[in-house]
Formats: structure tokens, C-alpha cells, sequence
């Protein structure tokens, strides 16, 4: 009996043991983030569906707070030696995380070491651009892409009297819409979110206007702003008009303008794609999505938009076997399958044409009207060199005080023309900063 009882505790000892070998046996890879809400809960579905696929590896995904609270973190992280594997960055960080040498592993190396074929070609065009080097090489993976789009509240356009079957496609066509709006007693007749992004970054590609030199930055940091040519002013100006007369209601600098029109408060909203995931789990009205609207007398307007959202990076510092499991991990993530479940649920683009092929012939588009405006107006026509995307050193800084400028005009403190010329005089002075630090 005791033989037999030593035995039988040998064996759940053993069984136990081997277990946890099994378990310590997983590759573990750190990703920090900065999708809260809606969107962390289906990136984190995505991590669960990657580990329960496969036992070799085992992805950790951490909410590091908004977008510069997380590259902040992770560029503390990398000082202290102590970098996660993968850091998602939002586009504004791109020069910046190009400039910092040793920091990071680019991504087509990390594909084709590990023996994942990975072809730009394969990737929206529109999309690729933004994280390539000159000679197409990608440096980064293009996780969460979006394009600012028009929200419009249908049921406050009824109360209104205005046709909700021929929505504004101009900027002339919006001002009508917000005069009834206003007339017809809404508090908040249009609001905008991320108003650099929206109003004067895509407002000059939309338009092919430089918003820099050097094709936005494109082609070298020793570029210059240019965002206050006449069409920015002019743009910058009605919208100041708007807002002395309550048409135009400024919710914040981040995406705030969501929650407000989420409510249904606002008759229309410019907001990034990716708010589609918010408006369709909350708003309790008819809703419908729209491109931007453009100014009509700008020849050969409308272009296309351009990307917003983040992309993922590789950090240096780490083991082969761990930089496998990355490679593995973003494989998962750039399937037709994975790409179409995140874009029909987000809003973000289908980062890959069989994403949205996949997308198309599942029906979703004819099931959800409007839920592919934001990947023709990017791909409806080739991007010229003021709308391939921006690489601006320290970007995040002068949209900060792209910000601060318009805010002035906003509470009538200052004219368009001296907010902008003043915003371009300062992210000047930051660019040449950045050029100095990184020749």
C-alpha cells in the first residue's frame, strides 16, 4: 500500500512537473499598446485567438495609456534596457522612431529572417508609403490604419428639414447644413475631432496643398511647414466664423468630439474611420458615414486622404527565438481573416487588398452602408507627393502647438492667417531642433 501510494504521488509530481515545463516552455512576447475602449477589447481578442492557436508562443498585450503616453513608455523602457518586443506607435511618432538608431528592429528584416514572405506589394499602397523607407523596404507593421471620414447624426438632419439621401459633399454644402441645423435649435450643429489631423493635415492632401516641404517630409528633415498657404487660411477662417456663430462647437484636441456626437448632439462630426467602432456600439439614432467634404473651386479636388492610427514596431534588443515568435505573431495579424474581422469591427482600414476582397464578399459593405468610404476616398486616386503622408521630426510637439494656435482662433483670440503663420514660425523652430539632433 505504501509502495503503491509513493508511486501514485511520483506520478501527479511528474504529471505536475511536466506541465509546468510545458507552460514555461512558451516564448512570451510583450506588446505594449494604446487601444482602450471598444478597440482594446478586440485587439485583445485577437492576442487570445493568436495564443490559443498555436503553444510555441505566447503574446502579453499591455495597455500603456493614449498614443504619447505609450511611445513615452516604451522610449523609457528601451534607456532602461527593459524594451517590450513590439511597441505600437502612431504616425506622428514615424520620423522619430526612424531617427532612433539601435532602437528598433525593422520589420521586413524580422519577416524574412523567420522565413514569412512579406511583400509590400501585398499591403495597400496608401498605407505602406507612410512606414517605407525611399526604396520600399518597410520598417514598421502597419497594424491600425484609418482616414478621417463625415459622421452624420440622420435624425437631427430630418428635424432639420435637410435630405438625408444627398448628404454634403462640400464645404459650401456644409455650410447650408449647418445653418438649418443651428436654425432648427441644435446646440451643436458640427464638431471635429483631432483638428490638426482632420482640418489641416487632410484638408491639404485632399486638395494636393503641401502642409510641407520636401513632400511633407518625405524626402528629407530639412523640411519646412507650409500650412499656412491660402487654402489652410481660408478653411481656418470659415471655421472660425462658425464657431463665433455656434455652428462649429469645439469639444478638444484628442477625439472628445466622439463622446458628444456619440450622444446625439451633434449633427455632424469629422472623425477618424476608426470611431465607427464607438458610434455603431452606442449611438442610439440613424447614423451615416460620408467622405470629407472638399472646397469645390480647388482644381482637380477631391484627391485622397491620408492614414492616421498606429503602426507596430519591432524593438532591438531581443533574442532569435522571441524575434520568431514576433514574426509569427504579426503573420496572424496581416491574414485576409484577421484584417477583415478588424476593419468590420473598427472601422480602420483592411491594411491588405484581400482583406478588403474578403470584406466585400462577405457582404458587409452592403449590410453596413458607408462602412467603405474610408478605403475608396484613400484609394480613389494615386497619391501625388502632398499626399503620400507626412515624416515630420518631433510632430507630435507641433501638433501641439498647431493646437494651441487654433484654439486661439476658436475663441476669436486671433485670425486665421496670424494663428497659422505663427504655428508654422514654431514647428519650424522644432524641425530644425530635430534636424540638428539626428544629422
Amino acid at each position: 500500500m505504501i509502495i503503491r501510494k509513493t508511486a501514485l504521488a511520483a506520478g501527479v509530481i511528474a504529471t505536475a512537473l511536466t506541465g509546468a515545463s510545458a507552460a514555461s516552455a512558451q516564448t512570451e512576447i510583450q506588446w505594449w499598446h494604446a487601444m482602450g475602449g471598444r478597440l482594446g477589447e478586440i485587439l485583445e481578442g485577437q492576442v487570445e485567438k493568436f495564443n490559443a492557436s498555436q503553444k510555441d508562443f505566447k503574446v502579453v498585450a499591455t495597455n500603456k495609456g493614449n498614443y504619447s503616453e505609450t511611445l513615452n513608455a516604451g522610449v523609457a523602457a528601451f534607456r532602461a534596457k527593459q524594451q517590450p518586443h513590439l511597441l505600437q506607435v502612431y504616425e506622428v511618432g514615424t520620423a522619430s522612431m526612424m531617427a532612433a538608431k539601435g532602437a528598433v528592429k525593422p520589420v521586413y528584416e524580422v519577416m524574412n529572417e523567420n522565413g514569412f514572405p512579406f511583400d509590400p506589394k501585398n499591403y495597400l499602397a496608401a498605407v505602406t508609403g507612410y512606414y517605407s523607407t525611399l526604396d520600399g523596404k518597410m520598417l514598421s507593421f502597419p497594424y491600425n490604419s484609418s482616414t478621417p471620414v463625415m459622421y452624420v447624426n440622420k435624425d437631427l438632419f430630418k428635424k432639420a428639414g435637410i435630405d438625408t439621401m444627398s448628404l454634403p459633399k462640400t464645404w459650401t454644402e456644409v455650410g447650408a447644413a449647418v445653418d438649418k441645423l443651428k436654425a432648427a435649435g441644435v446646440e451643436c450643429p458640427m464638431t471635429v475631432s483631432w483638428q490638426s489631423w482632420t482640418q489641416l493635415e487632410n484638408l491639404s492632401a485632399y486638395h494636393n496643398v503641401p502642409l510641407a516641404t520636401k513632400a511633407n517630409g518625405m524626402m528629407g528633415m530639412d523640411t519646412e511647414l507650409t500650412l499656412n498657404g491660402p487654402l489652410q487660411v481660408k478653411h481656418i477662417d470659415m471655421l472660425g466664423k462658425w464657431a463665433k456663430e455656434g455652428k462649429f462647437i469645439y469639444a478638444g484636441r484628442r477625439n472628445e468630439a466622439g463622446a458628444r456626437f456619440r450622444s446625439g448632439e451633434c449633427g455632424m462630426m469629422f472623425e477618424s474611420s476608426a470611431g465607427y467602432a464607438g458610434v455603431k456600439k452606442e449611438a442610439k439614432f440613424d447614423f451615416a458615414i460620408s467622405n470629407l467634404p472638399y472646397h469645390a473651386d480647388v482644381e482637380g479636388a477631391p484627391y485622397n486622404t491620408i492614414i492616421g492610427g498606429a503602426s507596430v514596431w519591432v524593438m532591438s534588443g531581443h533574442s532569435k527565438e522571441e524575434y520568431k515568435g514576433v514574426a509569427t505573431f504579426l503573420d496572424f495579424l496581416a491574414s485576409p481573416e484577421m484584417q477583415a474581422h478588424w476593419h468590420q469591427n473598427t472601422g480602420y482600414l483592411p491594411i491588405t487588398p484581400a482583406a478588403y476582397e474578403l470584406t466585400k464578399k462577405q457582404g458587409f459593405y452592403e449590410q453596413n452602408p458607408g462602412t467603405d468610404v474610408a478605403i475608396k476616398q484613400m484609394t480613389g486616386k494615386a497619391p501625388t507627393d502632398n499626399s503620400k503622408g507626412l515624416r515630420l521630426g518631433s510632430f507630435d510637439q507641433i501638433r501641439t502647438i498647431i493646437d494651441e494656435e487654433l484654439e486661439g482662433v476658436w475663441a476669436g483670440q486671433k485670425t486665421a492667417k496670424a494663428a497659422l503663420d505663427s504655428a508654422v514660425a514654431r514647428g519650424n523652430e522644432l524641425l530644425r531642433r530635430f534636424e540638428r539632433a539626428n544629422k
